[in-house]
């Protein structure tokens, strides 16, 4: 995976922000990951992994990868935020999908409080982990990260 390219155009998506609403990525950085955890959960109910009393199985794999390409873009705008050096590579779990959701949020909380290259470095993995276990493919999230990024510039040109 290019994550040199993706660093780039999330960049230029968070240059844009930033610019239009005037404020530093210090006075963000609460809202980011609050975001962050809100996808998180949004990526979740795509998946419907936790929802043990429903016999209806996850949704369309579409969805699922849109909603775990905007985690993503979250994750790597974080990154950039803190200057981190951002050379992840994709490790299998053979964790559930609910337990790697738990360790996502988990690591998610851990950051916030203690916001090191170490713990973001790992919360990243986990979240890849996560993409690998969902059955995605590096050429699957490059993609849709390119198509979702191309999405967030439109919806910056409409005022979303």
């Amino acid at each position: 995976m290019d994550w040199n390219m993706i660093m780039d155009m999330q960049k230029v998506l968070d240059d844009r922000i930033m610019d239009k609403i005037n404020r530093t990525r210090a006075e963000v950085k609460d809202e980011k990951l609050l975001a962050l955890l809100v996808e998180v959960g949004e990526l979740a109910n795509e998946t419907r992994c936790f929802k043990y009393w429903s016999e209806k199985g996850p949704n369309d794999r579409q969805d699922i990868l849109e909603e775990y390409v905007d985690g993503i873009h979250f994750l790597i705008s974080i990154g950039l935020d803190r200057t981190y050096t951002i050379q992840p590579t994709i490790k299998p779990s053979t964790k559930s999908l609910t337990e790697q959701f738990h360790v996502i949020y988990e690591g998610i909380v851990q950051y916030k409080s203690n916001p090191s290259e170490t713990l973001y470095h790992q919360l990243l993995s986990d979240y890849l982990s996560l993409g690998d276990t969902l059955g995605f493919n590096e050429t699957d999230i490059f993609r849709a990260y390119q198509d979702k990024n191309e999405v967030n510039h439109e919806r910056q040109k409409t005022g979303y």
